[in-house]
């Protein structure tokens, strides 16, 4: 005895064009580079969360130390990353070259040439604050609710899409 199963195509009555235009269409209505960053802290660190303009404090320098009084110590993503493009464009507000200038005239910073390393850091640092996708998250670091919200919560602000 034979048996032959046939499946439908879903794209039945749809030529190759059509669904070309809808895949090109899915791509463009969310970019492709589209990232969502956590805010994260070694695991030492109580606070659950804070504002976007306390957050940005932080990253400015205009407040350089924790609740409990630890120093703040910036774990940065490279230069030429998307996150730093995020955080730029999110918490910084300036051009890319007064950033830039702004980082050089500061000591308490890390740069992290990967999300490993940026978990790595923040784990082993007193006081570390950085930014890391939303999709390497692990139990080895604490993540900061912004402004009441978690990462993938709706209105979470740091998201390149919004």
């Amino acid at each position: 005895m034979r048996v032959i199963v046939k499946f439908s195509n879903p794209m039945n009555g749809l030529g190759r064009r059509w669904c070309a235009v809808l895949a090109l269409a899915i791509c463009v209505s969310e970019p492709c580079f589209a990232k969502t960053l956590a805010v994260i802290v070694d695991k030492s660190n109580t606070l659950a969360g804070m504002t976007v303009a306390d957050l940005s404090k932080m990253f400015k320098f205009d407040s350089r130390k924790w609740p409990d009084g630890r120093d703040v110590v910036l774990v940065l993503p490279g230069p030429a990353t998307p996150e730093m493009q995020i955080l730029v464009e999110k918490l910084y507000h300036m051009q890319p070259g007064e950033v830039k200038n702004l980082l050089a005239s500061h000591k308490n910073i890390v740069i992290a040439n990967s999300e490993e390393q940026m978990l790595k850091s923040v784990e082993t640092i007193p006081g570390a604050l950085g930014l890391v996708d939303v999709y390497d998250i692990t139990s080895r670091v604490n993540i900061l609710r912004v402004n009441g919200k978690l990462p993938l919560e709706q209105g979470y602000v740091l998201h390149s899409g919004q």
